[in-house]
């Protein structure tokens, strides 16, 4: 195994701990905001706020910040120990959009916020190690094809076919 592959390893591992860290982790601290009743919001306590008022919308939000996420880096994580073969990064890149999704409903949440004047919010600590964790998975996915092609140890059926078409 190369040292490159290693650390990629190494490095996506991480991710399932950084993951339910930054689900805890306050994302927004508030002065006044209806909708949550909380001065600081994590993605969990969202989660479970919504679910008292929007069933729907608390599975879409949980859909997108826990479930897509930790698909995708268990995904990875099957295609770097070479359990999976490289036709399998499409469903990868579905994946990525999703979680790269919450992010965008987030910052749409704040800028909602702000813009209807309701109280006042400030980005948390968690916001950046959530948004971290989101811009290094997508690294990641990027890298591991590439690092795992050029690995002497990986199957030659793994390697057979191009990546992207």
């Amino acid at each position: 195994m190369t040292p490159a592959l290693r650390m990629l390893r190494g490095v996506t591992c991480t991710l399932l701990v950084a993951y339910p860290l930054s689900w805890t982790a306050p994302l927004l601290q508030a002065g006044l905001l209806p909708l949550f009743g909380l001065s600081e919001i994590s993605i969990l306590t969202g989660i479970v706020s919504l679910w008292k008022t929007d069933v729907f919308l608390a599975l879409i939000v949980a859909l997108f910040a826990l479930i897509a996420p930790m698909a995708k880096i268990l995904w990875l994580i099957l295609l770097q120990w070479d359990k999976l073969s490289m036709r399998g990064l499409r469903w990868l890149e579905h994946l990525g959009r999703l979680a790269m999704t919450d992010l965008f409903l987030i910052a749409l949440y704040i800028t909602a916020i702000k813009g209807l004047g309701v109280g006042r919010v400030e980005v948390a600590w968690g916001l950046y190690l959530f948004s971290g964790c989101i811009l290094l998975s997508l690294v990641l996915s990027a890298l591991t094809p590439w690092i795992v092609q050029r690995d002497p140890k990986t199957s030659s059926e793994t390697c057979e076919k191009p990546v992207y078409k």
